[in-house]
């Protein structure tokens, strides 16, 4: 406990100095009444709960599964540095209003912007987005993330960096992107790449979807308590006044419920899961997948198939590299590589996949997308090449915070 508050001393002090850096959003001005409209709208995007010795931020656009946005990116980075900056603050929670915790960004924003022209605002949300990540991969004080419901893609990059991760009976995970034309971001190729043997290829290249059991046995969860627990878990909380990890830990467990996966699950095909997604490439996946489905005839590996075939070609071979790489990167590495793929992924010029998924599975919903190439052995190792490669010159890097933050854990 005395070292957390120790290093919160020294960053308090430095980050007084050098907040101008990394602090975005504008002043409320009596002359400019657009940002005062953008507080307006994240603070009903995102609510605060007041507790003992914590501070409980909660996703709340229930009706978009509490899908992201600009607004509340920038609400949650200036909050969770306000509380960590507080010393009567000993930890954070993140929830979710409704039956989902958070799917994700919402994509379907930024397919409009991207159609309106308006690429800026599409570069400000990513940008704002995994700035939030990383002051959460880093944050001087426990983190514990409510995952009930559902929990996707962006959802699962604002709490899975924290310290504590709790999933119930509602949970539900997946990382989607390559169903619509994108890469697993938001930190996806640094917590899945650390997954045991090639699970997060798997998780990457299907977007398979997995349950609260199976998300504890992999380690993407701390923690599980059946959601109708979910207020006991709370009033424990609320309770608390301490700052040391181990305390909170204890507290979770009280509630926690004693499972077991059942014959479906991933624990269950882990060794073919290494054998098929631990080869080099995409083609040598689908090969291998599919020698192993005519020889046993196993659900999962026809249904990874299927998805498999379903997905964009572009975005395999480019979800592919990037878990590989992230193998070997850090947090702040994997988040400043995927903001250059998520620009380069939403350029008409290299691609138009992300437009077209979005359209057929979220917008026309006729599930039918045209993907460009259409074909795994159309897809060259430039295309691919391109969406690792420096921005141009009318963009630049993502610059994160390192010099101020970074993980001491």
């Amino acid at each position: 406990m005395q070292r957390f508050k120790a290093l919160a001393q020294v960053r308090r002090s430095i980050s007084t100095i050098y907040r101008p850096l990394f602090t975005t959003t504008r002043p409320i001005s009596t002359h400019d009444n657009q940002p005062h409209k953008e507080v307006l709208i994240a603070g009903f995007q995102v609510l605060v709960e007041g507790k003992a010795s914590a501070r409980a931020a909660i996703l709340n656009r229930p009706s978009n599964l509490n899908a992201l946005t600009t607004n509340m990116a920038n609400r949650l980075k200036k909050l969770y540095e306000s509380w960590e900056d507080n010393p009567d603050i000993g930890f954070v929670i993140m929830k979710g209003s409704g039956r989902a915790f958070c799917a994700g960004g919402d994509v379907v924003a930024l397919y409009h912007l991207i159609n309106e022209g308006k690429v800026e605002d599409c570069k400000d949300f990513f940008r704002n987005l995994y700035m939030f990540i990383y002051i959460l991969g880093t944050y001087l004080k426990p983190h514990v993330a409510i995952l009930d419901g559902i929990t996707m893609g962006g959802g699962a990059g604002v709490s899975f960096p924290g310290t504590f991760r709790v999933a119930t009976d509602k949970t539900i995970f997946s990382t989607p992107e390559i169903h619509i034309g994108f890469h697993p971001d938001a930190g996806a190729s640094f917590y899945l790449s650390h997954l045991t043997g090639y699970i997060g290829e798997y998780l990457a290249l299907t977007g398979e979807r997995l349950n609260g059991i199976d998300m504890l046995a992999v380690g993407l969860a701390t923690h599980y308590t059946m959601s109708a627990r979910l207020n006991w878990v709370d009033e424990r909380l609320a309770k608390l006044v301490t700052d040391d990890p181990s305390t909170i830990d204890a507290s979770l467990a009280t509630f926690g419920d004693i499972v077991y996966p059942d014959k479906n699950s991933i624990v269950n095909r882990l060794e073919l899961i290494d054998k098929c997604f631990g080869l080099e490439t995409v083609e040598e996946i689908v090969d291998a997948l599919e020698i192993e489905a005519a020889r046993s005839k196993q659900e999962w590996c026809i249904v990874a198939l299927k998805k498999l075939k379903e997905a964009s070609p572009l975005s395999l071979k480019v979800a592919l590299r990037s878990i590989r790489e992230g193998r070997f990167q850090t947090l702040d590495e994997c988040l400043v590589r995927e903001y250059r793929m998520s620009l380069h992924g939403i350029s008409k010029p290299l691609s138009h996949d992300f437009l077209e998924g979005v359209r057929a599975r979220l917008v026309e919903k006729d599930f039918t997308p045209k993907w460009d190439p259409p074909t795994l052995d159309k897809v060259s190792e430039d295309m691919v090449d391109h969406y690792f490669s420096p921005l141009g010159e009318l963009d630049s890097e993502l610059k994160l915070p390192t010099h101020l933050r970074e993980a001491f854990i």
